[in-house]
């Protein structure tokens, strides 16, 4: 579907919902949860408390080209301060909620951020360690009351701030309309810093037409409109549920409503009933691990009757693509909607249209459970750099283990090496203060990627690897990681997976077990242990992961599989600095942190 109007600006899409488009719209823009239900925040609301803030900013002296950080988990108050910031002609520079104080400290000096708005006391305790360190930092907005703290320097609520806002419109009615005329769509709307794998984050620069060139691509390839309902809860700091969730879903005229946190999902999915989500494939391996051990305890019978719905749904999902549903695989097909999938669906809400997958590799099986069981997954693939789609499959044309076809407007193409090269109005200014690395992926007007992929004979891309991620064995064979790693993955008893072996004889590996399932697997068998660093130790453990792995193994070329494995008592965490904000793994700090285990490895 189209875009509610053609927008020109962002700062043009907030103008249009709350005051054209609003004074017609008897449903909710926004909803958040307040004790313990839903409430609802109408178009007019948005745009009162938008525009007071933003008069507030401009009375704490913010002005076009000023940056401002927001560092706050997904909330109404997140949407009015990006588009108070940007109606005045400003840049938002958003922080991960995850992020550390040191990085903190470094975003917004190299930002040169005049200001910051935090959402609680723990965001709030992290700026103050490093506060007088930022050099360009004036002054601090909590979005929290209770957490005020009078003690702390040029420190305002956000209440504080909008009636400090409503002062200066009464001197200033039209500064803030003037400001949304004045922004011209090549102007720089957000820099986005990228934590990376490796090195320090760099901050890209997003122009308002990168973003809403993107939004509209969106709105040409999925069949997104204001009757649907999205339920937020990746963050908003980064690019992908940005677009996608935020401005992809206000253009459309869809309502948003925010999950209270990661571990709420799975509630607020029945209580939201959303139509359409936009999330990561770690969420996907979540749910389908909890349906699969599930499944495991029930009767024998039960069983049967669960894995041949799902080969029957499989089955009917390939007849239907090929239009050849015979009447005999149709009844079949109602009988396990009644007797399986509707019961798994209604976990979702029961009004899912489809899910929008980013930010990593959906594993081909876990698509096409999903499609066999009535919810459908569409995988797409982009970076920050994009704004941040390439490439999308479609909801009536898609391929599992694929990203689909290129966006509307976006031309990709595949260099010599392999490498995936990009460009079209989506594609990033350049790296804020850092030419060199700007240099290094945009040329000759293609954005290089860094990802090695292919098209098949359809046209559809896939990505094989990350460029730097390939590594070349002391045999002189050539290894992508992450498809070996994706096929470990699909074990029950895995939850993470990392392939060592760059400039080594063999494969090796580190597993990080899901704890769950081993320790339903030692007390069905009665297998005696203290804790978990005990119950990885235990023979009886290490023979379960031999065995399942030798399984996967033979899957694999001689030269790919992995000859020795070690067992971790601990998951990679953002926290703990292995993974990135979007859970990517820093694999040269993992390789580092676990060094003298893989040295074991290959000494014995």
């Amino acid at each position: 579907m189209a875009s509610l109007k053609e927008f020109r600006t962002i700062p043009d899409v907030f103008e249009f919902l709350s005051e054209d488009y609003g004074k017609h719209m008897k449903r909710f823009l926004l909803k958040r949860k307040v004790g313990n239900k839903f409430e609802g925040i109408t178009y007019k609301e948005f745009g009162e408390e938008t525009t007071s803030f933003a008069f507030g900013l401009a009375s704490l002296g913010i002005k076009r080209g000023d940056k401002v950080a927001i560092i706050a988990e997904n909330r109404p108050e997140w949407v009015y301060s990006d588009m108070a910031i940007l109606g005045l002609g400003a840049v938002n520079v958003p922080l991960y909620p995850s992020l550390t104080a040191d990085s903190i400290e470094f975003i917004m000096n190299n930002s040169e951020s005049r200001g910051i708005i935090v959402s609680n006391k723990f965001q709030l305790n992290k700026l103050q360690k490093v506060r007088d360190k930022c050099k360009y930092l004036e002054f601090v907005i909590i979005m929290n009351e209770a957490d005020f703290s009078a003690d702390v320097q040029s420190l305002y609520t956000f209440k504080n701030v909008q009636q400090k806002g409503e002062a200066f419109r009464a001197q200033h009615p039209n500064h803030f309309k003037d400001n949304i005329k004045l922004t011209r769509d090549d102007e720089i709307c957000t820099i986005i810093y990228t934590s990376g794998t490796t090195g320090e984050p760099k901050g890209v620069m997003l122009t308002h037409r990168n973003i809403l060139s993107n939004v509209n691509s969106a709105l040409k390839t999925f069949p997104i409109g204001p009757d649907d309902v999205f339920l937020s809860f990746l963050p908003l700091s980064h690019i992908f549920e940005r677009m996608a969730g935020y401005y992809t879903a206000f253009s459309s005229g869809g309502m948003i409503c925010y999950a209270e946190s990661i571990e709420t999902v799975a509630q607020n999915l029945i209580e939201i009933k959303p139509t359409i989500m936009t999330t990561v494939p770690r969420l996907f391996e979540r749910i389908y691990s909890k349906i699969i051990k599930n499944v495991e305890n029930q009767s024998e019978k039960k069983q049967k009757i669960f894995w041949w719905a799902i080969d029957i749904g499989k089955k009917y999902a390939n007849a239907k693509r090929a239009r050849k549903i015979t009447f005999g695989l149709g009844v079949k097909h109602k009988v396990a909607e009644k007797l399986v999938f509707k019961k798994l669906q209604q976990r979702t809400g029961g009004n899912l249209r489809f899910f929008i997958s980013g930010g990593a590799a959906l594993p081909k099986e876990l698509g096409e459970f999903f499609e066999a069981i009535g919810l459908q997954i569409i995988e797409g693939y982009g970076l920050t750099e994009s704004s941040p789609v390439l490439s999308a499959n479609r909801v009536d044309e898609y391929k599992f283990g694929t990203v689909g076809k290129p966006f509307p407007g976006v031309e990709i193409k595949i260099a010599s090496d392999g490498e995936i090269l990009a460009r079209g109005p989506n594609i990033m200014q350049g790296y804020y203060k850092n030419k060199k690395e700007t240099d290094e992926v945009l040329k000759d007007g293609w954005l290089h990627t860094g990802d090695i992929g292919h098209f098949d004979a359809e046209g559809f891309l896939t990505i094989t690897d990350r460029k730097k991620h390939l590594f070349k064995t002391s045999t002189g064979k050539y290894i992508a990681p992450a498809p070996i790693e994706n096929l470990f993955l699909s074990s029950k008893y895995i939850d993470q997976f990392v392939l060592i072996g760059d400039r080594r004889m063999f494969l090796s590996a580190l597993v990080v077990p899901d704890f769950e399932a081993i320790k339903e697997y030692a007390d069905a068998r009665k297998i005696p242990y203290k804790d978990i660093n005990d119950l990885i130790k235990r023979d009886e453990i290490y023979n379960l992961f031999e065995s399942e792995m030798s399984q996967f193994q033979k899957k694999l070329a001689n030269y790919e599989r992995i000859r020795k494995f070690v067992l971790l008592d601990k998951p990679f965490s953002i926290e703990s600095g292995e993974m990135t904000p979007k859970l990517s793994l820093k694999r040269k700090i993992v390789e580092e942190r676990y060094r003298d285990l893989i040295e074991k490895m290959y000494n014995q």
